[in-house]
């Protein structure tokens, strides 16, 4: 079988970078290269129409890599070189992990665990904001809405609410152990209540819905038998919480109910609910949302509970769902859950690719424009242009540096206002990187798993690095 031969395209100030790292790579990939300079400074801004104006038809190439910022249709190159065109990293420094990356799952993205997300306050809210939060619920993939009620009730406006939920298209439950909430919510259409034990369950056969067994005293499980009983023998529809209990207040023991369940009932549908952990400790959710769902998708626990009440834990609803699929995909097939969800990596990046101090002070002298280039490497921030290689920890002495190299000390000419508070703007971002270990790209935004926030890019990049073409 022939060996693929690829061409990189590439602009004059990747040149040098492009030229070390690929003939390694290609020993190591078994393939072929010619890497095509292009008459262009900064790779990023070739567009494809461009490209298919100035790329060489190399006899042999099958395969050609565009820079990853080159945007639109890449069949005016493929026409111009008879080959198939692809794009690489937006970082030439990426390459090793491209060619290395594991493709993506085919069949990614199924769960087996329902999410059940609360609103907390119910009677304290308008129906408008009821509702208006469980469509934002919903869209962020929970399955049902919880409303959840107050001690001093009844409320006298559960009903309504579970009506216009129910009209909204939304699976309803009702977080309540008060008989006056819970009949008029199930004869409203709440199909779940939470939750039932020894005070309430003679009242659940007629509710003719499904309810969450808890038991009267968790730590022991004590009553919990005799109410599953009782309702079993009444034909209730159930599932079971043992409740989970925060950190401190016997956390490991109550993991350890959950297992004396899942082994006392084998078949019982068990509910978790996560909140206890989430809004109740110092920590981020999305990890701790993420080893919930995967200690529930081991123990065949198919529902959780979750409330986004406090602010770290205001997405919690959107991390329990994708979290669900990551566990289901590494339980089905008996893989690691790592490289697979990307967007739960919100505060460090997997691995930030950095260029050498010595690569910058060789850019410095190959850059022919005064326009600055901005990189972090062991630590600093790094501006780089013609014959100005600056940096420093500190992004305000580094630019205090800066404002001292035009002519006797003064500042540079193209330090205009707008300029100088879109170097503020990068430096603070570099910053951020440098503190948080992640990856860090001239005019792009910081990724922060699936709360990345995209910007367009090139429009900035011309207006403020305009190559030499």
């Amino acid at each position: 079988m022939a060996r693929d031969h690829l061409q990189f395209v590439t602009g004059r100030l990747a040149q040098h970078a492009l030229g070390e790292i690929v003939p390694p790579l290609a020993r190591d990939r078994n393939f072929d290269f010619s890497i095509d300079v292009l008459p262009i400074t900064v790779a990023a801004l070739m567009t494809p129409d461009w490209i298919a104006r100035h790329i060489q038809r190399i006899a042999g190439v099958n395969r050609v890599l565009v820079p990853g910022y080159c945007q639109g249709d890449l069949a005016p190159i493929a026409t111009a070189t008879g080959a198939n065109v692809e794009r690489g990293p937006r970082d030439l420094r990426e390459l090793p992990a491209f060619f290395g990356r594991v493709p993506p799952p085919t069949n990614y993205g199924d769960y087996s665990i329902e999410i059940i997300a609360e609103i907390n306050h119910c009677p304290r809210r308008t129906l408008a904001d009821i509702r208006a939060t469980a469509r934002q619920l919903a869209t962020d993939g929970a399955d049902a809405i919880d409303l959840g009620c107050e001690p001093g009730g009844p409320w006298r406006g559960i009903a309504e609410a579970v009506r216009a939920l129910r009209d909204d298209g939304h699976r309803v439950s009702v977080d309540s152990t008060d008989s006056r909430e819970i009949g008029p919510a199930t004869r409203a259409g709440a199909e779940l209540v939470l939750s039932v034990n020894s005070s309430n369950r003679d009242a659940a056969p007629d509710w003719g819905c499904e309810v969450v067994v808890i038991p009267d005293e968790p730590h022991t499980l004590a009553g919990l038998d005799d109410s599953i009983n009782t309702l079993a023998a009444h034909g209730v529809r159930l599932r079971i919480d043992p409740v989970l209990e925060p950190i401190g207040f016997g956390f490991a023991q109550s993991l350890h109910r959950y297992l004396l369940v899942r082994e006392r009932y084998p078949d019982a549908e068990i509910m978790m609910g996560i909140g206890n952990l989430t809004e109740l400790t110092d920590a981020d959710s999305a990890p701790i949302n993420t080893l919930l769902l995967g200690f529930s998708q081991e123990l065949g626990i198919r529902s959780v509970l979750t409330t986004q009440v406090i602010n770290w834990a205001r997405s919690s609803v959107r991390e329990c769902d994708l979290a669900r699929r990551l566990v289901h995909y590494a339980h089905q097939h008996r893989v690691l859950p790592k490289h697979v969800e990307p967007r739960l990596i919100l505060l460090r990046d997997p691995a930030p690719c950095e260029p050498s101090p010595d690569d910058l002070d060789r850019l410095a002298t190959e850059i022919k424009d005064s326009n600055y280039r901005i990189f972090t490497a062991q630590g600093e921030t790094h501006l780089v242009s013609h014959h100005l290689h600056l940096h420093d920890a500190d992004p305000f002495l580094l630019f205090d540096r800066l404002r001292q190299t035009g002519p006797q000390g003064s500042p540079p000419k193209n330090l205009n206002p707008a300029h100088a508070f879109y170097l503020g703007y990068e430096l603070c971002k570099a910053a951020t990187a440098i503190a948080l270990g992640k990856q860090y790209q001239q005019d792009e935004p910081l990724t922060w798993g699936y709360l990345t926030q995209p910007k367009q890019h090139n429009e900035r990049l011309q207006h403020h690095n305009k190559p030499e073409t």
